[in-house]
């Protein structure tokens, strides 16, 4: 299991690269693809080169994974045609494809782990009861910035920003968005804090091993050489 656990975010990096190589070969709209996946493009290579100094809980890594993914679907297709989207709404007789809703329900699922585990670290919160409302409203914030990107997109590109908006002409879409996002934010909080709980436990204990072996290697170092870790 420790073996698999070391490799499991190697193994998620592989794969959402060859479904971004993937997702751009045969896309319907290249721009709509940039749009949708730009934060797969931009966050991929920042967990990448920061791992060394703040690797993240299994947890959140499957997370980001599984959210990468469902953004790189939208982006070759477009959300409003999906195809399991257009086989839900045929299926249930909705009047538009749902694909959207589940992209920003996961908007507020996923990012509620990665704002807890930042905040779990890096500040005095770990353990407040102020964690799990501030983790919801950081979430709904970020929603409602990217429903203004949106806004721009839509002003600078015109029609061509149709695809990007995928309002399917809802005029309720943005705060149907933002309400999702919501709803998975706070159902996260709900459903998997103990779980995060426990893996930001186990990552601390990793870490404080590893602190501990460097500090032992140095002190059994002899004078004049240059410590070797074990």
């Amino acid at each position: 299991m420790t073996a698999v656990r070391r490799r499991l975010p190697v193994l998620l990096v592989w794969a959402v690269v060859a479904a971004l190589a993937l997702s751009v070969w045969g896309a319907r709209d290249r721009t709509t693809w940039f749009l949708e996946t730009v934060w797969v493009l931009v966050g991929l290579p920042l967990i990448v080169l920061t791992w060394r100094r703040f690797p993240l809980t299994d947890l959140l890594c499957c997370l980001l994974a599984v959210h990468a993914l469902v953004l790189i679907v939208g982006g070759h297709y477009t959300y409003a045609q999906v195809p399991l989207g257009d086989w839900v709404r045929d299926t249930f007789g909705l009047d538009r494809n749902p694909y959207d809703r589940l992209g920003h329900l996961m908007q507020g699922f996923v990012p509620a782990v990665l704002v807890r585990e930042l905040l779990s670290r890096t500040s005095p919160l770990r353990g407040s009861r102020w964690l799990a409302p501030l983790t919801v409203c950081a979430c709904l914030a970020f929603s409602a910035v990217f429903e203004m990107l949106e806004w721009a997109a839509a002003v600078i590109g015109g029609q061509a920003a149709d695809a990007f908006l995928a309002t399917q002409g809802d005029v309720w879409d943005t705060q149907w968005d933002m309400f999702c996002a919501l709803i998975g934010a706070t159902v996260s909080v709900l459903v998997l804090s103990r779980v995060h709980d426990r893996q930001l436990d186990r990552l601390a204990l990793t870490a404080s091993y590893g602190a501990g072996a460097s500090t032992s290697a140095l002190r059994t170092s002899t004078p004049g050489t240059r410590p070797r870790l074990r």
